[in-house]
């Protein structure tokens, strides 16, 4: 299937890519060599054992202990990885000798720069962890943060992972419910707060909503809480809380790493929550490592000294996501604010001034700033910039197109997607393909990755489930208070037995090899048996200017009979008109098929969201079906639980029965 290319690496990008390197290498230590990337992917994931043994090798991982096995078996989920090695992730972090490099630069939407040497890094981490240990925090507590992203968080989660603690943390926009259903779960011996941030040029003050907090967790033995929202330092800190800025001066604290086995829980995160408690998400210290250097030093090409941004709060894995530069001494960029205040230029402002190299966003903002018709290229200067990296949600070919037209036309656009389950991508960036639009470029290298149809047959060019069929060291270690596993194993493995089914669909092209996403495969739409993949739906929608947003879902009703409601929110001060319908009408059927065309154009005036930027299909769809508030979703899961009023009333007059 031909697809319009956008891209292409030149010859010497390639001679120079981390991957090449590696693959000079095998050739050198294990004899293997390679014609294409396809056959490194293939060896890749027939070998697993060899495959990561030679990551670990290549990479020169630090162990205090030797490991027995690679790879225990290919049964998930009970696979295990490196038995007998113990390391620890901020080790790794911290080899570089590069004192005088920055490790961080942060900038906020007040106005506020700041530039962190690695030696001022390895300092304060050195003395958090100190404070952290003369109260008693050890190898297996969990300490919690409810801070944004900001230095202070990646130096509490670095002295956190030092020890050998567990990390967790969310965002201070989320509401109390939603932080004890998460944080109430693990069961935390230390929670450090901010006592306040500012979004959209608006100031709000958590101070209450921390004492809440902390009112709720009876596990808590310190709160220490960061004056980041006053200017008044610590007299603003409540007395009963340590002030953060009083841990962070023992300049005689030394850095040291507490080794731990390969499976050592690292880090918690949490799925969306949308019904019921959020799932606690276990992640260790090896698997991790050795995903990011994989991921971010192959398919990302992370090199030395460079500034790797990507825009994300503390709630979403992106935020550890982003720490993964730091084991190669790159600059880790961050910024705190909202990304469309001033203006929706604030992050290509950023981009100029600080001389981003890899700046990593979500696919809405690039949505949004095509909607906005931006043209950074003409605005800010943007030679440092080599690589846009986009998630979160699939990236529509015409974002693609308005990146190349009118960001930079020789920028490495990777789309990428995997998720909050393994920290990483399945499939995303190489460095050595072409760039097509609408395309993900590739499978990563250790990710058997394929389509596969209801009968769990391997499909090309056509829909088909995302299903990973051997395991990766980043799949979770456990759920948190699932002794039996069954949450974990229900969670991915019950539709194909022993294999992972992630929830996406996906295509792959058989030419290319390049990927498309068509949304998650349990808000699909299946129309009197046609599967329509909700990304088309929205893609057609998206071009019409008037429109801010839009969710489908598709109700099977009894006797066999089918609905299918749009429901669209305009953008602010544009009045509902046949003409825009007619228009996103239009688009649906001439871009795609009839069976694209909604049976009502429903216009609201908000859409509901999780925390984590996840459109809530799925939960309207059951609210729609007649399903009861707390049987759909976990209000206190959403960003905005206003907006569920308007759907609940409009399935009260609609009626709408279940099939049986």
């Amino acid at each position: 299937m031909e697809v319009k290319q956008l891209w292409q690496p030149d010859e010497h990008q390639i001679l120079n890519s981390n991957l090449r390197h590696y693959e000079h290498w095998l050739r050198k230590h294990y004899g293997l060599s390679f014609s294409n990337y396809h056959e490194l992917w293939s060896w890749s994931v027939t070998e697993p054992a060899d495959f990561w043994e030679s990551l670990w090798k290549y990479f020169d991982i630090i162990s205090s202990t030797a490991y027995q096995t690679v790879l225990s078996s290919l049964e998930m989920p009970r696979a295990k990885w490196f038995e007998g090695a113990q390391l620890n992730f901020a080790e790794h972090i911290f080899r570089h000798n590069r004192d005088a490099d920055i490790a961080i630069i942060f900038e906020n939407e007040r106005g506020a720069h700041q530039e962190i040497t690695w030696k001022e890094l390895r300092e304060k981490v050195a003395s958090f962890r100190s404070y952290l240990t003369t109260k008693g925090v050890q190898k297996g507590d969990r300490v919690v943060g409810f801070l944004p992203a900001i230095p202070e968080a990646t130096i509490a989660l670095l002295a956190v992972n030092s020890i050998g603690a567990i990390w967790s943390s969310a965002s201070p926009d989320f509401g109390v419910d939603s932080v004890v259903d998460r944080f109430g779960q693990i069961r935390p011996k230390v929670l450090i707060a901010v006592d306040g941030y500012t979004y959209n040029g608006k100031a709000f003050d958590k101070k209450s909503v921390v004492a809440e907090i902390a009112g709720k967790l009876d596990s808590l033995e310190e709160v220490i809480m960061l004056p980041y929202l006053s200017a008044n330092g610590e007299t603003d800190v409540p007395a009963e809380y340590t002030n953060m800025l009083d841990c962070l001066n023992d300049t005689d604290a030394v850095l040291e790493f507490e080794q731990v086995l390969f499976e050592h829980p690292i880090w918690i995160l949490y799925s969306s929550g949308t019904t019921g408690l959020p799932k606690a998400i276990v992640h260790s210290h090896g698997g991790i490592l050795m995903e990011m250097i994989k991921y971010l030093g192959l398919q990302n090409d992370v090199k030395p000294r460079e500034k790797y941004f990507w825009f994300t709060t503390t709630g979403w894995m992106m935020w550890n996501f982003l720490h993964g530069p730091l084991l190669f001494g790159a600059t880790m960029v961050i910024y705190d604010g909202s990304p469309s205040w001033p203006d929706m230029n604030v992050l290509w402002s950023l981009t100029e001034r600080v001389g981003i190299s890899q700046f990593g966003t979500s696919a809405p903002y690039l949505v949004a700033c095509m909607k906005k018709d931006l043209h950074p290229q003409n605005d800010f200067d943007l030679s440092t910039l080599r690589a846009i990296r986009s998630t979160g949600s699939p990236l529509p070919a015409e974002a693609f197109d308005w990146v190349y037209k009118n960001v930079k036309k020789d920028v490495w656009l990777a789309s990428m997607a995997g998720g909050t389950d393994v920290c990483t991508a399945f499939i995303g960036g190489n460095p050595y393909w072409p760039v097509h639009l609408g395309e993900i470029q590739c499978r990563a290298l250790g990710c058997s990755l394929f389509a596969y149809d209801d009968e769990g047959k391997e499909v090309w060019d056509q829909l088909g489930e995302m299903v990973i069929d051997k395991p990766m060291p980043s799949m979770p270690v456990f759920f948190w208070n699932d002794p039996d596993n069954k949450k974990y194993s229900s969670s991915y493995f019950e539709h194909f037995p022993g294999k992972w089914r992630h929830g996406d669909f996906i295509k792959i092209n058989p030419d290319t090899y390049g990927l498309v996403i068509y949304g998650r495969s349990d808000a699909t739409l299946n129309r009197h048996g046609i599967r329509i993949g909700t990304s088309e739906i929205y893609r057609a929608v998206d071009k019409v200017n008037e429109v801010q947003d839009a969710l489908v879902i598709n109700l099977e009703l009894d006797a066999g009979h089918h609905f299918m409601p749009l429901f669209v929110q305009l953008k602010p001060g544009i009045q509902a008109s046949d003409e825009i319908k007619s228009q996103i009408i239009s688009n649906l059927r001439s871009e795609y098929s009839p069976r694209h065309v909604p049976d009502e154009i429903i216009w609201v005036d908000d859409l509901p969201y999780t925390f984590s930027g996840k459109k809530m299909e799925t939960p309207v769809k059951k609210i729609l079906l007649g399903l009861p508030l707390d049987k759909s979703l976990n209000i206190d899961s959403m960003r905005n639980p206003q907006s569920i009023s308007f759907f609940m009333e409009y399935a009260r007059k609609k009626g709408f029965k279940m099939e049986e």
